[in-house]
């Protein structure tokens, strides 16, 4: 007969790891997550600013897409997007940014077909058919990876011309930054209705304070320009809230005249003494700085010098100045901004006006600016715009976008700049915009 014991016996060569034993894997990948829904990214997507960064990654790797990812457990989402035809997410095991989170620095894969963990990627064997990767891990302070900043294209590159890579890093960083202050805002917002739940009658003063803080960062009026017509406009989102939008028109002397338009990152109170710094700066450089991309770069240097601010903004800045044969020559430098237009009834067309670079200001340290130059003839017209208009969702999903708004002006070439910047104002109601919208038009 077989003998029962009370209990059962281990083989020697067994190990038995409790249920109880900690994962470390799991635990950390249970504190990203965690850290993804602190920043609440998903539910609720950034205002424009994401799509600014992945439409610069592109353009300075010089890729036909980029994007700003946030990596869940199970899907990749799409908080920005370049480039037409990428969804708004893929399955976290069709997706090469997995590897790029789990990678310390920049990711490269020059030829996908030909790295081993890339090539199984359904994205590289299958229709999108991805060639060149490049992605940048976006790394809490608190050392959680949530996402990436990358770019791709459908052709594959030289290792030996893969250069400038690290740029991807730094655009990681500003999107860190730009999740602290979300985060820092949200915080804000969530105070600032509790106290209105309590003292409803709050919200006149709010509102009265917001309306004059607004009016001291624009121009009370437009100055009257011999042989140039000027229209603004200015729409805020929100009555309760300071915007980060701004303009402005000004003398230097010599019949020469500078402008810029531009918008701070941010709402608020914070982003109001950003905008007072960048105006002011801007104005005592344009005095001094005949190059208004050397304008950009002190403006730059300041914003990065103050320890107490974390914003950055992007900036148009031009100086207009008679041309003798009639109309002004405009010499104008971008600062990370969408381009100018303008309008030509000679050609029937739009053209678009950007100089070949130009950084977000007071984002990086060592942030590259250049100026162009063309001549503002009688007739045309030329419109700056700040990204409010063209990141707004008439149907709540699509944006307005570039082509929208360059379209719409289409229709309206040889019309006064009155009018122009009018049916605009028409316009943005029904555009039903989340952002504020600043219009800066010049008509020779």
């Amino acid at each position: 007969m077989t003998a029962l014991h009370d209990s059962p016996v281990d083989p020697p060569d067994l190990e038995v790891r409790s249920s109880t034993t900690p994962d470390p894997a799991a635990e950390v990948e249970a504190a990203r997550l965690a850290a993804i829904s602190r920043y609440d990214v998903l539910e609720n997507p950034p205002d424009g600013a994401f799509d600014r960064i992945a439409r610069l990654a592109a353009r300075w790797m010089g890729t036909a897409f980029a994007s700003v990812t946030i990596v869940d457990s199970d899907h990749i989402w799409f908080a920005a997007r370049y480039g037409d035809g990428i969804p708004d997410r893929v399955p976290r095991e069709d997706g090469l940014c997995s590897s790029a989170i789990a990678h310390d620095g920049v990711y490269v894969v020059p030829d996908a077909r030909c790295h081993g963990p890339a090539a199984e990627n359904s994205l590289v064997h299958g229709e999108a058919g991805i060639r060149f990767y490049a992605g940048a891990p976006i790394v809490t302070a608190d050392g959680h990876r949530l996402g990436t900043v990358n770019v791709f294209d459908t052709i594959a590159r030289d290792p030996a011309d893969i250069a400038d890579v690290d740029v991807l890093s730094d655009l990681a960083a500003v999107v860190v930054d730009e999740l602290q202050l979300r985060l820092a805002a949200m915080t804000t917002v969530r105070d600032e209705r509790a106290r209105r739940a309590r003292a409803e009658s709050d919200t006149v003063q709010i509102t009265d304070y917001a309306a004059v803080l607004q009016r001291t960062l624009l121009p009370p009026s437009l100055p009257r320009i011999h042989g140039l017509t000027l229209a603004s406009h200015y729409h805020a989102v929100s009555p309760l809230q300071v915007g980060g939008d701004f303009y402005d028109v000004f003398a230097l002397g010599d019949g020469r005249w500078a402008f810029f338009l531009g918008d701070v990152q941010g709402h608020g109170a914070g982003a109001a003494s950003v905008t007072s710094l960048v105006r002011y700066t801007l104005r005592a450089a344009a005095l001094h700085q005949p190059d208004p991309a050397e304008g950009l770069a002190e403006l730059n240097q300041v914003l990065m010098l103050d320890p107490t601010q974390k914003r950055f903004c992007t900036v148009l800045f031009g100086i207009a100045t008679p041309d003798p044969r009639g109309g002004f020559r405009i010499t104008l430098a971008t600062g990370g901004h969408p381009p100018a237009l303008l309008l030509d009834p000679d050609t029937e067309d739009v053209h678009e006006i950007r100089s070949s670079t130009g950084m977000f200001v007071g984002a990086l340290e060592k942030a590259n600016f250049s100026a162009c130059s063309f001549r503002l003839a009688p007739g045309q017209t030329l419109l700056l715009y700040t990204d409010g208009i063209t990141e707004a969702r008439p149907d709540g999903r699509t944006m307005f976008g570039e082509e929208g708004l360059v379209h719409f002006v289409r229709q309206r070439l040889g019309r006064p700049v009155d009018d122009v910047v009018e049916d605009l104002v028409d316009l943005i109601p029904g555009l039903r915009p989340i952002d504020d919208i600043a219009l800066l038009a010049l008509g020779a």
